[in-house]
């Protein structure tokens, strides 16, 4: 099982449905890859074109196929509200060692209800030779 770094930008959304009917929303996102979990800043009153560009760091193995995105609308009063989710496809890391920038589709039941965009690449883990490292000698 091949090990490493999933570094992943987060850059940002556009078309999102507004969850406030008064305001702005305050967009943040829940990044998790298996049982790893990272949380963006909240992007306060940016509404539904909210840009992050934030960068977040997973360890990573060959078995995990996605990365998942929930976009939540932070809430003073109340629970925060769910905006929408969207999956990445990760096996094109593996295999390319990044993904470029790219759109992904945001659904909330079933439905579309915007973008986000976001890059990822591998970063490989240096093989522990039992203290000695492979030299060109």
């Amino acid at each position: 099982m091949v090990r490493g770094k999933l570094v992943v930008q987060l850059v940002g959304a556009k078309g999102l449905e507004n969850t406030d009917f008064l305001n702005d929303m305050d967009p943040y996102v829940i990044l998790t890859y298996r049982s790893q979990e990272k949380k963006s800043t909240v992007a306060s009153g940016k509404g539904c074109e909210p840009e992050w560009n934030e960068t977040f760091v997973f360890s990573i193995s060959e078995d995990a196929e996605e990365l998942f995105l929930k976009i939540m609308d932070s809430d003073s009063i109340g629970e925060d509200d769910i905006v929408g989710e969207a999956k990445i496809p990760i096996e094109p890391v593996f295999s390319e060692g990044s993904i470029p920038i790219t759109c992904y589709n945001v659904v909330k039941d079933e439905e579309y209800c915007g973008e986000i965009k976001e890059y990822s690449e591998r970063e490989y883990e240096e093989e522990n030779l039992g203290g000695w490292k492979e030299s060109s000698y």
